[in-house]
């Protein structure tokens, strides 16, 4: 037989083997139906190590060897799984096949988040359409925006880690990641011609891919590197210029895109470079509990000794496998670190909804960033000399060691994570090097509102000479008259900050509406949710999507109740760093502005593990009566107040009646100090 028929033969053997794999993917499909209609796993295990052993014995008759075969049918068996999953996860697919997904990457046509998203998507049956970005930040924000329906973004590498980048971006998206992809990285070194490496005089590539091939690189150092904002139009580059000097680090896929050469082929440090890429999409999803699925967070621990360590323990408690734990520092917060962590688990399930609860107190601050399925596919094992029922006693007694202590709930209550039952020991707010809910008494001081520049450095100066420890400052007013002093806002902000940098003081300033508070946490110490706000539930709830302090002040006529659910707001959003502060409330006394409710200092300090502070100036609004009122804050057990004063009160453009002078606020801090309590 000729080598012509013979390879005839081999064609016929291939096409025979695309229709049986065909089938089998047609079957496949037929049973993920009937596993949904009767509620059965996805996977079944002891069907697949019996069906391998069946395929091993049946190699064996045909002379084929066991590596080759098992290795061809894992990849059969994992092919099977994903369709599963894709189906499980959109059981409409099937009608909507000319449905078109939006994706934005970072890169062009041949990047690797290209690739990595046509490996992740493969299995939607929908038509894709790709926008390409230069920066992560645009990525997320055409989502945001819905320009887009998913957004890919690289996370980490297994050579180079993390890419800290979209860490920092994932802590303030309102994005949710839905889907992961690793994509197995095989940089090429590519060029307009074939020529040799050591005539390479330039090198294009993404600072990324340039780390993964550091060792290569050493080996060509008359070759400059110039940093590209993507691997495929470092390719697009050359081709445009077809310089023979110059070359690209790329995939081979973008290599053939473009039509170009590749000189020297898997040129990483090394041979097994995977990049783990998210999927992240305007809305969370609901991962099927027959799912394997991982969930990723990012919290930051609160300041006390073990905290990391106690923390951790919730996970060992619940028997659940942290997969990474990552370190970024807090930007404007020096040494002060967020982790993000991911584990198996699926946040619809009891055992990590319980373990989310458990794990609160010990953070001040966290954010589930998304449950997906995960795509890490375990193979199975081939075991063809234990007896099944040998494995099934094994495996009930590993399932009864590995049984979670499920910690009972205390008795609910509408504001369970600001109750005493959640956590019994008091939170303790640390703003730079000031405790707010410790032992020390904590001064916040300053104008009302920020007028000028050299009035808001003043004041600053008395908060700093007389010992208090935070400067306030209103930017945005809440007037009740629309012809009233509505602040400096912005400029003002500027202002506070700077003087806040130039004596060394915290700083705090009120947010007035939802779209505020994001920038004006990157100014400021500490945000402020005024009386008229409390109850401004889309303010409560962005001001808990931040990881800054939010002071939150009783409402005018809200009942402490009222108050600690308002708080509730704030701290199911993840941020648990709320001060709670008495203003005063309205009664039919007209004696003064409002009547400052002192008996509740010792009732919320019964109910709530918060940190308390008093405003003796809007409960009282007239100067000479503030002092004995702080006073008195600190004898019924408050951790602090907050005052205004003001360089000249009669001129203040707000609320100059209940400014202390200058003179009074250094008495004041003195007596505060000699008051022992």
């Amino acid at each position: 037989m000729s080598i012509e028929e013979l390879r005839k033969k081999i064609n016929l053997v291939d096409a025979n083997l695309i229709d049986l794999l065909a089938q089998r993917r047609e079957l496949s499909k037929n049973v993920i139906q009937d596993k949904n209609e009767n509620n059965n796993p996805i996977r079944d295990e002891k069907r697949e190590e019996e069906l391998l052993n069946r395929l091993v014995d049946l190699g064996k008759e045909k002379g084929v060897d066991q590596h080759f075969l098992t290795k061809v049918f894992y990849e059969i068996i994992e092919d099977s799984i994903r369709l599963q999953q894709s189906h499980v996860l959109n059981p409409s697919k099937e009608n909507s096949k000319n449905e078109r997904l939006t994706i934005a990457i970072q890169g062009i046509e041949g990047a690797y988040s290209y690739l990595a998203s046509q490996k992740y998507f493969a299995y939607s049956n929908k038509e894709l359409e790709f926008v390409s970005k230069k920066l992560f930040s645009e990525v997320v924000e055409s989502v945001e925006k819905g320009e887009a329906d998913y957004a890919v973004l690289p996370i980490e590498n297994t050579t180079s880690g993390g890419i800290n980048e979209v860490y920092d971006l994932l802590l303030h998206t309102t994005l949710s990641i839905v889907g992961e992809e690793t994509f197995q990285v095989k940089h090429c070194l590519v060029a307009s011609e074939d020529v040799s490496i050591h005539k390479i005089k330039k090198i294009y590539a993404h600072y990324q891919a340039a780390a993964q091939c550091s060792v290569f690189l050493t080996k060509i150092p008359e070759a400059r590197i110039e940093y590209f904002a993507d691997t495929a139009m470092s390719v697009q580059k050359i081709s445009e210029e077809k310089n023979p000097e110059y070359a690209a680090i790329a995939s081979e896929e973008a290599a053939k895109l473009f039509n170009v050469n590749i000189i020297r082929k898997g040129i990483a440090n090394q041979d097994e470079n995977h990049t783990r890429f998210i999927i992240v999409s305007r809305n969370r999803i609901k991962v099927d509990n027959r799912l394997p699925a991982k969930t990723s967070l990012v919290m930051a621990t609160s300041h006390s000794p073990g905290s990391l360590v106690k923390a951790l323990s919730v996970f060992d408690a619940y028997k659940i496998n942290l997969t990474k734990l990552e370190s970024r520092p807090i930007l404007g917060n020096p040494w002060e670190e967020m982790f993000y962590v991911d584990f198996e688990g699926n946040t619809e399930d009891e055992n990590v909804q319980n373990l989310l609860d458990d794990l609160g107190p010990y953070l001040r601050f966290f954010k589930v960033l998304g449950s997906y399925p995960s795509q890490v596919i375990k193979k199975t094992k081939l075991n063809p000399n234990t007896p099944t029922e040998e494995k099934e006693e094994s495996n009930s007694i590993l399932k009864e060691i590995q049984k979670p202590i499920i910690k009972k709930s205390a008795k609910s209550k509408s504001y369970k994570l600001a109750s005493r039952e959640y956590k019994e020991e008091d939170t303790i707010i640390k703003v730079r090097d000031v405790e707010i809910g410790g032992s020390d008494f904590v001064v916040i001081g300053g104008p009302c509102s920020v007028e000028s520049e050299s009035q808001i450095f003043s004041c600053a100066h008395e908060v700093k000479v007389n010992g208090a420890q935070i400067l306030r400052g209103g930017c945005f007013k809440p007037r009740t008259s629309p012809y009233s002093f509505q602040g400096l806002e912005w400029e003002g902000l500027n202002y506070l900050e700077a003087a806040g940098k130039e004596y060394d003081l915290p700083v705090i300033t009120e947010a007035l509406a939802p779209e505020q508070v994001q920038r004006i946490a990157k100014q400021s110490d500490i945000i402020q949710i005024g009386a008229r706000n409390m109850q401004n539930f889309s303010l409560l709830k962005e001001a808990g999507k931040v990881h800054v302090p939010i002071l939150l002040k009783r409402g005018m006529m809200s009942s402490i109740d009222e108050l600690l659910n308002a708080a509730e707001y704030i701290l199911a959003q993840g941020n648990r760093q709320v001060i709670l502060m008495e203003r005063g409330i309205r009664t039919f006394e007209t004696a003064t502005r409002n009547t400052l409710d002192l008996s509740a200092i010792p009732v919320l300090k019964e109910l709530t593990h918060l940190p308390i502070m008093v405003d003796p100036s809007h409960a009282i609004g007239e100067r000479d009566k503030i002092p004995p009122m702080a006073l008195a804050s600190k004898i019924v057990g408050a951790h602090g107040i907050m005052v205004e004063f003001h360089p000249e009160p009669e001129k203040a453009l707000s609320d100059g009646p209940q400014a202390l002078r200058y003179p009074q606020f250094a008495k004041l801090m003195q007596d505060l100090k000699k008051l022992q309590v």
